[in-house]
């Protein structure tokens, strides 16, 4: 039996695999387990550093379809975002795994950034498929491995702040779980959401932009000195852009 046969199978189960592969950018952090606040403001610039590399990621390739949807997706991003957190401020009884209210907030928030990234992302494998079933396996691998990085990024904000390693790999991958339930329907529809793509490119883009720059870098400066930090993120941002060259 080949892709023609159950093709709207494999096409879930191939986005699947992106998703679970977001939860090994947990791994590293079985093997550490003491955690300074040094360390807490290193560990935040650099998920900085990965999310704003992927942000601009995002966003390039939504110009590449339209850049006045994708400059309208980044606005409604932002505001999206801003108001998201402006709504979570007002609620005190917010609780994660037993932290306190404002690191609740910030991985709620980060969470939420990274899945609604990962709705694009679904929508990009199931596109890809409906090209030809090369295609779609190159974009999924491309996809699988990019996750990693991305489920470090939740693992250095949840980690440090109390989660258990373990969970932190399950919220990595619960976050991408938006990629095979988005992929189907993708690839039944390609048209229609071929046509919203960059809107949903720069939606997610703009949202990890104000992420980075209202909640990762502040709190990272205020455990780390700021030139420890600017030195974290300008690598952690060269070594994105490096690792997303390489497998593009």
């Amino acid at each position: 039996m080949n892709f023609l046969d159950k093709p709207v199978v494999d096409v879930f189960l191939y986005a699947l695999i992106t998703a679970v592969a977001t939860g090994l950018g947990a791994l590293p952090f079985f093997f550490l387990k003491k955690l300074t606040r040094t360390w807490l403001g290193i560990s935040n610039g650099i998920a900085a550093g990965l999310m704003l590399a992927a942000s601009f990621g995002l966003i390039y390739e939504g110009l590449n379809y339209d850049l006045w949807m994708t400059i309208g997706g980044i606005i409604g991003g932002l505001v999206f975002i801003a108001l998201s957190q402006k709504l979570l401020d007002q609620h005190n009884d917010i609780s994660i795994a037993r932290l306190s209210q404002a690191d609740a907030t910030k991985i709620l928030l980060i969470l939420g950034v990274m899945t609604l990234h990962s709705f694009t992302e679904g929508v990009s494998v199931g596109v890809s498929f409906s090209g030809s079933l090369d295609l779609g396996l190159f974009i999924t691998t491309a996809i699988a491995i990019h996750n990693i990085p991305e489920g470090l990024a939740i693992s250095l904000v949840m980690v440090p702040r109390g989660t258990s390693p373990f969970k932190a790999m399950l919220w990595s991958i619960f976050s991408s779980l938006p990629q095979p339930l988005m992929a189907v329907p993708a690839f039944l529809f390609v048209e229609v959401f071929r046509a919203y793509l960059p809107a949903g490119l720069g939606f997610a883009g703009g949202a990890m932009i104000w992420m980075v720059f209202a909640e990762l870098v502040p709190d990272a400066i205020e455990d780390a000195h700021p030139r420890t930090v600017a030195i974290t993120v300008t690598i952690s941002v060269a070594l994105m852009v490096l690792f997303q060259e390489l497998i593009g």
